[in-house]
């Protein structure tokens, strides 16, 4: 009787505990079951980490757990949206005033047409549904439909040098370069909404963070980045490229049109009359950069997240390299030399690599994330000026305008060798192969999430 009564009280004990062991494992807790853990990276791709001694802070996520920002943007992964639209490439001739069609198949033009006065970057849509012409010096964006590859009707906006999206997709956000500001503009009807002013010059490329809440974007013609809150329409830090130093009170703002750039200069002239006439316009600028003169000893261009989150690279015209920011903190931690003239940059299908156009070298450097330093250099034969644009679908080729040559050139990806140059107008710019995996995008000719 005493044994049995023994045996009772151990299973009072061990019934309860076998009830409360399960209701911690199920979260009974509320009654919500236990978040699955984090899928892996598909099968193939590595993990990205920091390369050793770099230091990089966490990704800006608010979690440990590792990230791969571009895992959506995997070959095959189209989205549904764009899943029966033609591959095409759609090539801006700043100088032409048009917009030259590719087919990458053929690699032929088969068609071009008449847009706004200086069209410099071709740019999907967050919803993935158009493609912006933006025509900086005409003031307008032209929409073209992927579909049937024609262009609609263009809609007033005041200097769209480049155009960008918020991750959530609520406000499209226009790179008002010479007016020294980043309006925020309803991102179906393109109606400005709100204006923020620029504590720096020349604002016209930019990523985002991991976890989407902050923007880092170029300043051009003062040698700064600027760190911008979207969603509060503030800009809470600016870098000096110069000397290194993040300042994050006592920002003030630029003046619009500043006096070092005079009403009416462009983005596209002013190198060129910058160096012949004391001027200063864009593209004049880049006409000197390809003989090696640069206006300012710092000119940053195209930002690009690492795949882990944890650093910004930023493309220098005047460095002739990539600068390293540390993605939480926003400071300066690096510099990666790569060849005259950088300027764009692109992440590879895999993660595994960056692409940097080198304008003024006339050369692709591949810079390996997690080596933190390029493995490899593509030069074009005989010269070129590769500038702006990104790498196909599938993953197998780059396609880079040539700026002063009137041509688009396509890498082979995996041998790095330049296999075709396909002639389009005068001044290509900012090139967009298109549709291109992920789920929405944050603009450029391809920023993708």
């Amino acid at each position: 009787m005493r044994r049995l009564r023994s045996e009772r009280r151990r299973r009072g004990v061990i019934v309860p505990l076998i009830g409360l062991v399960a209701c911690v494992l199920s979260a009974c807790e509320g009654g919500k079951p236990v978040s699955a853990p984090s899928p892996s990276p598909p099968a193939g791709v590595a993990a990205t980490t920091p390369a050793p001694g770099r230091g990089a802070s966490a990704p800006a996520t608010g979690s440990a757990a590792p990230v791969d920002v571009y895992a959506h943007d995997r070959p095959g992964m189209l989205s549904p949206v764009v899943a029966g639209f033609p591959e095409r490439v759609y090539v801006p001739n700043s100088e032409s005033n048009t917009v030259s069609v590719i087919d990458p198949h053929t690699y032929q033009v088969i068609r071009t047409f008449p847009v706004g006065r200086r069209p410099q970057h071709v740019v999907p849509s967050w919803d993935l549904k158009t493609l912006w012409v933006n025509n900086n010096d005409g003031n307008s964006l032209t929409p073209i439909d992927p579909m049937t590859g024609k262009e609609g009707k263009p809609v007033p906006v005041d200097d769209p040098y480049n155009l960008y999206f918020s991750p959530d997709g609520r406000s499209a956000l226009v790179m008002a370069e010479r007016e020294n500001r980043l309006d925020f503009l309803n991102p179906h009807t393109m109606r400005r909404r709100y204006s923020l002013p620029m504590p720096c010059r020349g604002i016209n490329h930019a990523d985002f963070t991991a976890d989407e809440t902050l923007m880092l974007a170029s300043c051009e013609f003062s040698g700064q980045l600027v760190v911008i809150d979207v969603a509060a329409h503030k800009v809470r830090a600016v870098i000096d490229l110069a000397n290194g130093v993040t300042r994050r009170k006592g920002l003030r703002r630029a003046m619009p049109k500043d006096r070092s750039m005079p009403s009416g200069m462009g983005h596209e002239s002013m190198e060129h009359d910058f160096m012949r006439h004391g001027r200063m316009d864009h593209d004049s600028m880049d006409h000197d950069s390809m003989h090696g003169r640069m206006p300012y000893p710092n000119m940053p261009q195209d930002v690009k997240l690492s795949p882990d989150g944890t650093t910004f690279y930023v493309a220098d015209m005047a460095k002739n390299g990539v600068w390293v920011v540390d993605a939480g903190r926003f400071r300066v931690t690096g510099f990666i030399p790569t060849g005259a003239g950088a300027h764009g940059l692109y992440v590879s299908r895999d993660s595994k690599v960056l692409y940097v156009s080198n304008r003024g070298a006339g050369s692709v450097s591949v810079i390996s994330f997690a080596l933190g330093r390029p493995i490899a250099t593509w030069p074009i034969p005989g010269g070129g000026s590769p500038d702006m644009g990104g790498v196909s679908a599938d993953g197998r080729s780059l396609w880079l305008s040539g700026r002063y040559n009137g041509v688009v050139y396509v890498f082979d990806t995996g041998t790095g060798h330049l296999i075709r140059t396909i002639n389009v107008g005068a001044g290509p710019h900012g090139l967009a192969i298109y549709p291109q995996p992920g789920r929405y995008s944050l603009g450029h000719t391809g920023v993708f999430r």
